[in-house]
């Protein structure tokens, strides 16, 4: 039978966290989602991983808290749903989710919610997986939707309306983005670098308040690029594909 673990204040600093196992370049990334998930511990926030060396855990907190650019009440709202490698078709994945929906249940909460997208998108769930428990949409923005399981009839969460602007002023490439992921301090400073060598104008936007996210202007997670005023996509960028991605 699977073991799992969830993370307290007592155990974080001896557990890892799934993402960027192993890799020295994302130390920093680390410690910084640690630090992150220590202060969103007191909101309800939920880290649920399998008791093993791997990718495989759920993390979510009620959506009043959410750092994401959407509203609602008395919903969870999942940050993210990952199992990876030799970890998949395990079942493990429907033992984290159906924990959550458990938990949520307990917590007399009136559903739960994530973001998924009409095409696959990197660091975004897997809609089927989330319709073969119920899920259905309840909102969308472009290709983004919000989906959701509800357990009663009040109202459902929504973007917020800044969220659906999907454009900034500023023509210049920027990002948005935040500790919620340990890869991207990493991916900030060899943008930054890159950017600086090459003499290209790059702008940064940390999220690093909840009112800061609540009212981002696109659909948000962790991470969004925006060029010449327009949202691009919502992927992590490296050098490598932050260079295609201009050319």
């Amino acid at each position: 039978m699977n073991e799992y673990i969830n993370l307290t204040l007592k155990n974080i600093d001896d557990e890892h966290i799934c993402c960027a196992i192993g890799d020295p370049k994302h130390q920093i990334g680390v410690d910084m989602k640690k630090e992150w998930i220590k202060s969103k511990l007191k909101d309800g926030h939920v880290f649920r991983k399998l008791n093993a060396r791997g990718k495989m855990f759920i993390e979510y907190e009620p959506i009043e808290t959410a750092w994401v650019p959407i509203v609602g009440k008395n919903y969870e709202y999942i940050y993210c749903l990952w199992v990876a490698g030799s970890f998949k078709g395990k079942g493990i994945a429907k033992d984290l989710l159906e924990y959550a929906i458990t938990d949520a249940k307990n917590k007399k909460m009136s559903g739960i919610c994530a973001l998924v997208s009409k095409k696959k998108k990197p660091f975004i769930g897997e809609k089927k997986f989330f319709e073969h428990f119920g899920f259905k949409v309840i909102d969308i923005i472009d290709d983004y939707e919000l989906i959701a399981l509800s357990f009663d009839d009040n109202e459902t969460p929504k973007f917020n309306e800044s969220a659906r602007k999907m454009t900034i002023e500023s023509d210049d490439f920027t990002i948005y983005y935040s500790n919620e992921c340990p890869y991207v301090e990493y991916e900030v400073k060899e943008l930054s670098d890159y950017a600086k060598a090459n003499n290209i104008k790059l702008n940064f936007v940390k999220i690093d308040s909840l009112e800061l996210a609540k009212n981002a202007p696109c659909v948000f997670n962790n991470w969004a690029n925006f060029y010449k005023g327009k949202f691009v996509s919502n992927t992590i960028l490296n050098a490598n594909s932050f260079q295609k991605l201009l050319k």
